[in-house]
């Protein structure tokens, strides 16, 4: 009976698969990764499809373009999101910023403390918030939908020693990317900033031109990094990869208002699989990258808040150099202290 039930269940999806592929759908949204289908980003258009086609009753077809087909880089990918050509993109904050700079802010280190406050903030009124600035600066043409992860949290890691305080970052060439806050940030560190182009960077190990990173675990274990020299991680948990997922607000705004709902559903979708999917794949990353005979270091409590210290001066920077930073570090700041009040009041019910 049970056999014939599972048929019974699978031909019905098989018909239903069919029946909506029958028919031309009303709407077709052309997303794109420069990614692949290995990465957090993928897993999250995945879901967001397979939700998106079935809730929508085949109304809304969903296509994805992994990697560059599109568009190449974030100013060209998001370009195509405000002209129309692409209906949705998935960038860093580094991708977005030199078209809103105050994105940065998801860089700002030691913040949010763990993933359970990180998604309590990005599920929440922060993103609300960050979509209303793109929106106004974008001249409504570019349309925040929601805010995941792509990587789980950045940690240093580098080719020389153990960090365990600020003062073992003194004098390590740590490769960032050209965008003036993480080079800031390496500096109150004591550390030297060097912009290296992340293809370039295994061989930038290898021959010394930087000494460290600030990576989460299965970029350093996608790219072999180990292999190149990269053998100390310690994880200070500095920053959370926040992933950006825009879309055109035009493509959004012209369906009615029950296609707009399930794409809105869709998106939290990929947003809770995006959370999911880092804390996945870290935990063979990194038994692969110990057993490999690299040192993994967690700091203190005590350490961590060193870490936090030194920094701090990063966020005046921040809200002084940064268009909006100000008024996004404040988003960001009240955010989290109402995750901390609404986790801990929740926490403090469940031991109970």
């Amino acid at each position: 009976m049970l056999r014939n039930l599972v048929k019974t269940v699978a031909l019905s999806a098989l018909m239903a698969g069919t029946a909506l592929s029958a028919y031309a759908a009303d709407y077709t949204i052309r997303a794109t990764a420069n990614s692949n289908e290995n990465d957090e980003d993928y897993d999250g258009l995945v879901v967001f499809k397979n939700y998106v086609e079935a809730a929508s009753n085949g109304a809304i077809e969903v296509e994805l373009f992994i990697g560059t087909q599109l568009c190449s880089n974030g100013a060209e990918c998001l370009q195509g999101v405000a002209d129309g050509s692409i209906d949705v993109y998935i960038s860093t904050s580094g991708g977005a910023s030199g078209l809103f700079p105050y994105v940065q802010v998801l860089d700002l280190p030691y913040l949010m403390a763990d993933d359970r406050i990180a998604e309590h903030v990005l599920s929440g009124d922060f993103t609300r918030q960050m979509r209303k600035m793109a929106l106004e600066d974008s001249g409504d043409a570019i349309r925040l939908m929601t805010i995941g992860n792509t990587g789980g949290w950045r940690n240093f890691a580098n080719t020389k020693r153990r960090v365990a305080e600020p003062s073992d970052m003194e004098g390590l060439k740590i490769r960032t990317v050209v965008a003036d806050l993480p080079q800031e940030l390496v500096k109150a560190l004591g550390a030297s900033p060097t912009p290296i182009p992340w293809p370039e960077l295994f061989t930038s190990f290898q021959t010394g031109v930087v000494e460290g990173s600030k990576n989460g675990i299965t970029d350093i274990m996608g790219m072999k990094f180990p292999d190149a020299g990269l053998q100390y991680v310690t994880l200070d948990g500095h920053a959370y990869m926040g992933a950006l997922w825009w879309m055109s607000n035009q493509t959004f705004m012209n369906m009615p208002e029950d296609m707009r709902q399930v794409v809105v559903d869709g998106f939290y979708a990929l947003q809770q699989a995006t959370f999911a999917s880092p804390k996945r794949k870290s935990i063979q990353a990194y038994e692969d990258f110990v057993a490999g005979g690299g040192d993994l270091y967690v700091p203190t409590p005590e350490q961590k808040a060193a870490f936090k210290t030194a920094a701090e001066p990063v966020y005046d920077w921040f809200k002084s150099n940064v268009t909006r930073g100000d008024e996004i570090f404040t988003a960001l700041t009240d955010a989290v202290a109402e995750a901390e009040a609404d986790v801990s009041a929740a926490r403090a019910a469940d031991l109970n």
